[in-house]
């Protein structure tokens, strides 16, 4: 997964790549998959920046590419799509990187997304299961 996003950074046409993976259809790519590569790229600096500014202690190029990853699809999710409750976003990326990463993983990208929401970076979102909003 690294290397299609990183893909757009070194030249390749990460588009193409979405469409041909498309075409091939094995196993489907679905349309909610399709719609979080096509925001990754096109939020890539602003997601970057953001993670950057609350990893401390840790720059992009040295975090596991499965973490890079998953940061960034939980950043896009968070600030870009509201029906996602930013708690969901969050316990989903845990276990990612639960499944997927080292065994620090899950408590680092916790931890980052959790500063994020603290940072008030999360627009206002309401939490269906309780009817709260979250400010930010």
């Amino acid at each position: 997964m690294d290397i299609l996003f990183e893909a757009d950074v070194r030249g390749a046409a990460v588009p193409e790549i979405l469409t041909a993976r498309r075409a091939q259809a094995d196993p489907p790519v679905s349309e909610y998959a399709e719609g979080l590569v096509r925001g990754v790229v096109e939020h890539w600096r602003e997601i970057n920046e953001r993670i950057g500014r609350h990893a401390e202690g840790w720059t992009l190029e040295r975090m596991p590419p499965v973490d890079r990853n998953i940061l960034r699809i939980a950043v896009l999710e968070l600030l870009w799509r509201p029906d996602v409750p930013p708690r969901v976003v969050i316990d989903e990326a845990v276990e990612l990187a639960k499944n997927l990463s080292t065994d620090r993983s899950p408590s680092f990208v916790n931890g980052l997304l959790g500063s994020l929401v603290d940072a008030g970076a999360v627009p206002v979102t309401a939490e269906p299961d309780t009817g709260s909003v979250r400010e930010s």
